[in-house]
């Protein structure tokens, strides 16, 4: 199992949701994605596609005092 991490913090749509598709795609099944974002759009449009697709979101969590996030994926 291994841990993908993605930094698209200064991104805004749709890079975030663009370079986590790709990252998930590249994933094997049980892997951990971590996307980290400053994106307030994206922070809602990556776990909606996440469970679109019929992925498990496991953590949403702010950082920095919300100006950052971070969303943890599980392929």
């Amino acid at each position: 199992m291994a841990e993908l991490e993605i930094d698209v913090r200064g991104q805004t749509c749709p890079v975030p949701l663009v370079e986590c598709r790709k990252a998930l795609k590249k994933a094997s099944p049980g892997d951990l994605v971590v996307v980290k974002g400053t994106h307030p759009a994206s922070k809602k449009e990556i776990p909606m596609a996440c469970e679109a697709m019929g992925l498990e979101v496991l953590d949403i969590e702010d950082k920095e005092g919300g100006k950052e996030w971070e969303i943890k994926i599980r392929r």
